[in-house]
């Protein structure tokens, strides 16, 4: 069987970890996480580039293969039973994937899937009770490369789990969220918008004004949980 490529942590462990979902619709559920390596896009202000970004990262010191089995023993010993796979873009390793989330769900665990929307579904869509899914606007950078796929994202707002996250840094990026909205069949009461930021105070300067945002347009809101109690840190 396959391996998958997992994120490590500064131990060299695998980037699985308990802590509590700090972002979207399931914000404050105590969740099991397991970050997987690798992606197709290129965002610059991405908090995971350790995951893909081989200029800056050494690959051999930041990824670990795995087999699924052997993952889904450290996700089925710790408590949370609501598992978020993230990366990186999971979809990439969809293949991978499928057998690992057959055992958690055969073991009673809710799962989450986080992904950029590039990457159709497919035939994990059975096993996944919710997609957060986060196209990236234009001020993500990704020059040179395809960021939105409109038929694969029509694909998730399909889904009855589907659910949308926009990262936004300022005011302009609220139309180029309504016209992809509109694009793709999403109902307003699935879009969420979440500030972008690494610290407190940028979280909370534009958390203001897109709160605000949120209730003129029907969007829902969301911040950054785990930056706000922890900080920018790695496993939390």
């Amino acid at each position: 069987m396959t391996a998958l490529l997992l994120a490590r942590l500064p131990s060299g462990e695998p980037e699985v970890f308990a802590s509590i979902q700090g972002e979207g619709v399931s914000a404050g559920l105590p969740s099991t996480f397991l970050r997987l390596a690798v992606c197709n896009l290129r965002c610059r202000w991405c908090d995971t580039a350790y995951t893909w970004d081989w200029r800056r990262y050494d690959r051999t010191r930041q990824v670990l293969a795995l087999a699924p089995e052997a993952v889904a023993a450290r996700v089925l010993a710790l408590a949370p039973r609501n598992a978020v796979v993230t990366g990186g873009e999971p979809l990439l390793q969809r293949r991978q994937l499928a057998p690992l989330l057959k055992t958690l769900r055969e073991n009673g665990f809710r799962v989450e899937v986080e992904t950029n929307g590039t990457v159709s579904p497919d035939e994990l869509a059975p096993l996944v009770d919710q997609w957060n899914v986060s196209p990236k606007l234009r001020h993500s950078g990704n020059e040179g490369l395809r960021r939105l796929r409109p038929e694969v994202l029509a694909a998730f707002a399909a889904l009855p789990g589907g659910w949308f996250k926009f990262v936004v840094a300022e005011e302009a990026d609220l139309d180029e969220v309504e016209a992809l909205r509109r694009e793709v069949g999403l109902p307003a009461d699935r879009v969420v918008l979440m500030p972008e930021g690494r610290t407190r105070a940028l979280l909370e300067g534009r958390g203001a004004w897109l709160a605000e945002a949120c209730a003129a347009r029907g969007y829902r809101f969301t911040t950054r949980l785990h930056i706000l109690l922890w900080g920018d840190e790695r496993g939390r």
